[in-house]
């Protein structure tokens, strides 16, 4: 297959899924359901017009690599070891109680020992491409139920080895001293590949990182952050471990660096560009002629894998303190088939697997991926309404409650340091975000929150915490920089008062229409505190002169509250 038909078809493929994905998020059905349409539309099974499918959802899987890297960005190794317990514990529970569970099924429907256990392994795993990108764009990663959801998933990726080596065994490639074999080979490699990623991403990238000719250019630190999540996945592969796994574990080593959330800002865009050109990969592989012929066995398939792992892992997370409606919607968001089945299931094929066993998973899978971006979208929704049905009495406590609104000031100059103190004096809990390391470092050093990197980027923002903030400081003195940031705020948290500096006076008629609610005239508040000085000394000369200066005629600050 020639480079430039490959290109076609991933132009064509990514055209009709924006086509589709904005139809949908249009409905608000999510836009995750017309990329997953758009590839079985124009998949081998419909309408024949992408020739290199395969090629196609190689390439597509390095979305879900760099997508593992950026989610490892906001998982420090300290705040891993924190929920270690009960995402092992859990994790492991629920790929033991759900493989039952399916091979259960499996078995009363007719199937074969072999074949069953294949059933229940590809039903254990659920989808981290799609979840993680639901949780990303509603900015509940950090969430409760999102940090016991991505433990879950972190401890089903890394039970995909042995699953491949277990079907190998059934599937006649090997006997059970080489499956055992295998485990601890593959262990003792992944250690070792944490070490030589702990090496690299805690001492050479972060030097890298901040060094002045890198600091000083907008590509090199791009670069630096693709290669650093793109090369992690290609040695985890080449050493024999799952290369989305050997991403996540480089961006959690890296995470303990002030420049994670640049980084994850930077990978953002590619990132979003090759997961969507994953979905409809993954939709390519459907066959909507046969899910027709077969609808009942499809819908049967459906709805126990939504209610059954929804019960399994709202049931193996209480054990380990999780409250029932976290644990509730951790097992919502969970409900679907995941993308690294397709793997479990293309080895099964033909051996473990007939061909309508193998097209049924493959329609279960894709329509549960379809329905995630409602089921995990709505989780606290949904849990919150079962719950109050069984039990009225339960209230949501999940976090702790906070003292005092949450605000965010944007620039850490002497500016930003003049508005943080005041501001902080009034009890408010406040995230300072600046791009240079040194001024987030002295930030951090009196004892406010910080985030290295730069404000335009919405990756940023939305990890200082922009949807819960009460307000927005920006004190940054570029009006290009304010206009990106005060547009981007009032678009995606209307509820934020934006309070932005103006360095010039000709700036703030484009900050006021932008939707800054104030912004103060760096201009005229000059001009007024020159003439509150002469003010000053005329007072000193004429003790009997009026006791206060007039107020300027001119409004220095635009006020649309």
């Amino acid at each position: 297959m020639g480079t430039w038909q490959i290109l076609l078809d991933i132009v064509i493929l990514l055209g009709t899924g924006a086509l589709l994905g904005a139809l949908f998020e249009r409905f608000r059905l999510g836009a995750l359901i017309g990329y997953l349409l758009a590839g079985a539309l124009l998949g081998p099974n419909a309408f024949h017009i992408i020739r290199s499918s395969e090629e196609v959802l190689a390439v597509s899987e390095i979305g879900v690599a760099l997508l593992l890297f950026a989610i490892g960005l906001e998982f420090s190794w300290t705040r891993l070891r924190g929920m270690g317990r009960i995402a092992l514990g859990s994790g492991v529970l629920q790929v033991v109680a759900t493989t039952a569970a399916g091979a259960g099924a499996a078995a009363l429907a007719g199937l074969g020992a072999s074949a069953s256990l294949t059933i229940g392994a590809i039903a254990a795993l659920s989808s981290t491409a799609c979840v993680l990108q639901v949780l990303n764009a509603r900015g509940e990663v950090e969430s409760m139920h999102g940090e016991r959801t991505i433990g879950i998933l972190l401890v089903q990726d890394m039970a995909v080895v042995p699953l491949m080596l277990v079907l190998s065994v059934l599937a006649g490639g090997g006997d059970a001293q080489e499956v055992l074999w295998g485990v601890l080979r593959t262990a003792g490699i992944g250690l070792a590949l944490v070490a030589v990623l702990y090496v690299v991403f805690n001492y050479f990238v972060p030097l890298l990182l901040a060094s002045g000719a890198v600091h000083s250019n907008r590509e090199l630190p791009l670069l630096v952050a693709v290669v650093s999540g793109l090369g992690s996945g290609v040695v985890a592969h080449s050493a024999g471990v799952s290369p989305a796994l050997g991403a996540f574990v480089a961006g959690m080593l890296l995470a303990e660096s002030p420049f994670a959330v640049q980084v994850r800002a930077d990978v953002s865009s590619l990132k979003t560009l090759l997961l969507t050109l994953f979905f409809t990969a993954m939709g390519m592989l459907s066959d909507p002629s046969w899910i027709a012929s077969n609808a009942l066995a499809v819908i049967a398939g459906v709805v126990g894998v939504v209610v059954c792992k929804t019960a399994i892992v709202w049931a193996v997370l209480l054990p380990f303190g999780t409250r029932g409606r976290t644990a509730l919607a951790s097992g919502i968001s969970l409900a679907q088939v995941g993308e690294f089945s397709f793997v479990l299931a293309a080895l099964a094929r033909g051996r473990l697997l007939d061909e309508d066993a193998f097209l049924l998973v493959l329609s279960v899978a894709i329509i549960t991926m379809m329905l995630t971006p409602s089921l995990a979208g709505n989780a606290r929704l949904l849990a919150a309404r079962l719950i109050r049905r069984t039990v009225p009495a339960v209230r949501d406590s999940d976090r702790e409650e906070e003292t005092g609104e949450l605000g965010i000031v944007i620039g850490f100059g002497p500016a930003g340091r003049a508005a943080t103190e005041r501001i902080a004096e009034l009890g408010s809990r406040l995230v300072i975000i600046d791009q240079n390391p040194d001024a987030a470092r002295d930030a951090k050093r009196l004892g406010y929150r910080s985030v290295t990197g730069d404000a335009r980027y919405g990756e940023v923002l939305e990890h200082a915490g922009l949807r819960e903030a009460a307000f927005v400081v920006v004190t940054t003195p570029g009006a290009d920089i304010a206009l990106d940031v005060v547009r981007y705020i009032r678009q995606h948290a209307p509820g934020a008062q934006v309070l932005v500096r103006a360095r010039f006076h000709r700036s703030l008629p484009e900050l006021t229409r932008a939707g800054a609610h104030v912004v103060v005239d760096e201009e005229h508040e000059v001009g007024r505190r020159i003439a509150e000085a002469y003010l000053e000394i005329v007072l000193r000369r004429a003790p009997d002169a009026p006791a206060s200066p007039s107020e300027p005629e001119e409004c220095r600050e635009s006020d649309q509250t």
